[in-house]
């Protein structure tokens, strides 16, 4: 399971969701995919593949995005639900 770290605290279990939460993150952040690639130092096209939950994603993708977002990556027990408790 993936949670990332923000505000919100939701889980990503999947590529798909994992993807709505970066794009989540971005535009909470006022940035368009090219702004966050060009941060991440990836292709506005990369960004747009990781955010529609491509599962052949990098690890490394994935950790430059949250990072340009300034995210993070924790692994913990897997809950029962969608969300942790604070």
């Amino acid at each position: 399971m993936w949670r990332i770290v923000s505000s919100m605290k939701t889980l990503a279990r999947d590529a798909r969701q994992l993807g709505n939460l970066i794009r989540s993150a971005r535009k909470q952040q006022a940035m368009s995919q090219q702004a966050l690639g060009d941060r991440a130092g990836l292709r506005q096209e990369t960004i747009s593949l990781l955010e529609s939950g491509n599962p052949a994603a990098r690890v490394e993708t994935v950790l430059s995005v949250l990072a340009a977002l300034n995210l993070e990556l924790q692994v913990v027990t897997r809950s029962q639900g969608g969300y942790l408790p604070d």
